[in-house]
């Protein structure tokens, strides 16, 4: 289906870009095929098709055209992409409460296994850490991320062994500890590293789906003059510095920022673990988010490298 936007004035409005383009966008992009005139030039193949991405809500997808066009069509998505992370959230807050930081015995007691062979997983990660450069920003992974990740130029890099349950075979074959602890562990949604360049700054944000929680073992935390963790995070109002082998667990959903304080890369494992005890309608809607995903990612074959 070809959408001929001036006939639909109503789903238009006109955005001045950095290129200097002046071009129509939709409201609402969803599954449109959509033709634009840029100027007098006509583009010969769909600007936006079929907007989805890998991360249930992100709404990117493919775009095609000139620089101009994927900014403006970028922000849109990432417009709808916050909205959409409201509406869930609105839906899980009125159901699930629970504080910012959880215990870990109730939460997730196979913490006490990373946390036991932390050291192990260490050695996985700085033998990735050799070759960082072809490790993916988190944008370039997920687009929806850009403006967490792309903010401030420095580096926020993710090397990802497991997602929504699928799990990146290449990369498991690559850190032999992590893939022995995430074997047949299906309570371990999503396994990454995450490498955190010198002087970055994640800016506060939320996650947007509370049937998962976050777990993070630090692996390698540069100190600051005064010998503490100078990597700094911000939870809900309260700051946490965690030191190497040490480790947290909680709500991604709360408000939350990063600072790496430091002239050296951050280096963490950080898990997605299914939320217990939900009540059943949350439940099934987790496992609907989560196997949706799944399957989309299985479908198109994606895979992370590094």
């Amino acid at each position: 289906m070809i959408l001929k936007l001036a006939d639909k004035p109503e789903l238009l409005r006109r955005v001045e870009d950095r290129e200097g383009y002046s071009i129509p966008a939709p409201r609402l992009l969803a599954d449109l095929r959509v033709q634009y005139r840029i100027r007098g030039r006509h583009l010969r193949r769909p600007v936006a098709t079929h907007l989805y991405d890998t991360d249930w809500t992100a709404f990117v997808g493919r775009v095609y055209g000139p620089p101009g066009v994927r900014t403006v069509l970028g922000g849109l998505a990432l417009s709808f992409y916050d909205q959409a992370c409201d509406v869930v959230r609105s839906i899980y807050d009125r159901r699930i409460d629970t504080p910012a930081i959880l215990d870990p015995d109730l939460y997730f007691p196979d913490a006490a296994r990373f946390k036991d062979r932390w050291q192990d997983i260490r050695r996985d990660a700085l033998t990735i850490r050799g070759n960082l450069d072809k490790v993916p920003r988190f944008h370039e992974i997920m687009g929806s991320q850009s403006d967490i990740s792309a903010v401030d130029g420095r580096d926020w890099r993710m090397f990802i062994l497991k997602a929504y349950g699928v799990e990146i075979e290449q990369n498991v074959k690559r850190c032999p500890a992590i893939a022995s602890l995430i074997k047949d562990q299906p309570d371990i949604v999503s396994c990454v590293l995450s490498f955190l360049a010198p002087g970055k700054h994640l800016p506060k944000h939320r996650g947007p789906f509370r049937g998962i929680l976050r777990f993070h073992l630090m692996l390698s935390m540069p100190s600051d003059a005064d010998g503490r963790p100078a990597c700094v995070m911000d939870v809900d109002g309260e700051e946490y510095r965690l030191a190497d082998g040490e480790t947290l667990l909680w709500d991604d959903t709360y408000p939350h920022e990063v600072w790496n304080r430091s002239d050296e890369v951050r280096v963490a494992l950080l898990l997605d673990v299914w939320r217990r005890n939900m009540p059943k309608d949350m439940e099934m809607l987790s496992r609907l988010v989560i196997g949706g995903v799944g399957l989309r990612m299985r479908m198109g074959g994606i895979s992370y490298g590094g």
